[in-house]
């Protein structure tokens, strides 16, 4: 396997700026998941890599050694394509074999790789049919064998499950997570769905606009996100913004607007005077918000809201709340038992409450 890394990596499309001075390290077998929404330029990343656009400005290598005019066929990467990209003419062990074929590979070699290919994928069976006899997660199990056998120092998946269903999605992610473990690859993985990032990245690259917003596990993402965008793209449901001014009152430190006021204690966010005068935005994710009488000592004290909307998820309770021009969702055990219109107490976890700066976004507390 290899080492991939991006430095400085540009790409314009006429006057568009698709990427913008993009650097990232991707180590030996490591799976590395680059998540943004659509049009963030992660897929045009991939691209670039795997030899299939060109570079702007930048250096893009893979093991020490720079690709920018190599040929594709000379990078020793595999890719997975969104469409599945199988050849409609030709039997699943074709399509598997087509690029060994390419390679002038001995037959017994060319055999022997795919059958290795098809009994990990679970696809023996299905040598023989066409594509069109395949459901959707056969053809994408296809497409991935025929990257297995090529053995590529890297493998690419570019959105590989947005054309399968909510069920097949979820299993194929198992799929890959144990294929994973089973090659012990290195994998770059595009998606939009922070969900698949969340479950099969050992790091994960956010993008948006072009731009790295934050490198780091799933865990890390998920508890300390860089900036607002992050905070609101990773999790699910998503996380509760706040908007309002840090206010010092001696050496405590207030959040306030126009209809409350919380506490911040210091071990949240140091240095009252320094922070004064602050526009910020508070970050609460909806399994940190506490619904009931009484104050918590971890918790902030309670503020009166309005239950507007419940839904009910099975196990749990998605409660959308109003309280004054807050809106908050809280996540809840299921059953709250209580109907749109009812008066609640609402308070936030202090150990996983997130301050930003709301001019530049970014997070300006290290709990």
């Amino acid at each position: 396997m290899a080492e991939v890394r991006f430095s400085h990596v540009t790409k314009k499309f006429n006057e568009n700026m698709i990427l913008n001075g993009v650097s990232a390290e991707i180590k030996d077998h490591e799976f590395v998941v680059i998540v943004g929404p659509s049009g963030c330029g992660k897929t045009t990343l991939l691209r670039m890599l795997a030899g299939l656009e060109e570079i702007t400005a930048g250096e893009i290598y893979i093991d020490n050694v720079l690709v920018n005019n190599m040929h594709p066929s000379k990078r020793q990467i595999a890719m997975v394509f969104q469409d599945y990209a199988l050849y409609p003419h030709m039997t699943v062990e074709e399509n598997m074999s087509f690029a060994l074929r390419l390679m002038k590979l001995k037959s017994g070699a060319i055999s022997a790789r795919v059958h290795e290919a098809a009994a990990i994928l679970q696809l023996t069976k299905l040598l023989k049919r066409m594509p069109k006899q395949l459901s959707g997660g056969q053809r994408q199990r296809v497409a991935i064998g025929r990257a297995i056998v090529r053995h590529p120092k890297v493998f690419l998946f570019d959105e590989p499950l947005s054309n399968l269903d909510a069920k097949l999605r979820e299993e194929m992610r198992v799929e890959i997570a144990k294929l994973y473990q089973r090659l012990n690859a290195t994998i770059i993985y595009v998606t939009h769905d922070q969900v698949e990032a969340m479950t099969l990245a050992g790091r994960i690259v956010i993008m948006n606009h072009g731009i790295i917003q934050q490198v780091g596990t799933p865990i890390e993402v998920y508890r300390k996100p860089a900036n607002l965008f992050v905070a609101g793209f990773i999790g699910s449901p998503t996380m509760n913004f706040l908007y309002g001014r840090l206010q010092a009152e001696g050496e405590k430190l207030f959040f306030k607007n126009d209809s409350l006021t919380l506490y911040l204690p210091p071990f949240l966010l140091a240095d009252a005077a320094r922070n004064a005068g602050r526009e910020a935005a508070l970050g609460i994710r909806p399994d940190d918000v506490v619904i009931g009488p009484g104050v918590r000592e971890d918790c902030s004290e309670k503020i009166e809201g309005i239950l507007e909307v419940s839904e009910l998820l099975g196990h749990r309770e998605n409660l959308y709340i109003k309280a004054g021009e807050n809106r908050i969702l809280a996540a809840v055990e299921a059953f709250f038992n209580q109907s749109p219109g009812s008066k609640v107490s609402v308070g936030f976890n202090y150990r996983n409450m997130h301050v930003f700066d709301k001019k530049t976004q970014k997070r300006i507390n290290n709990s």
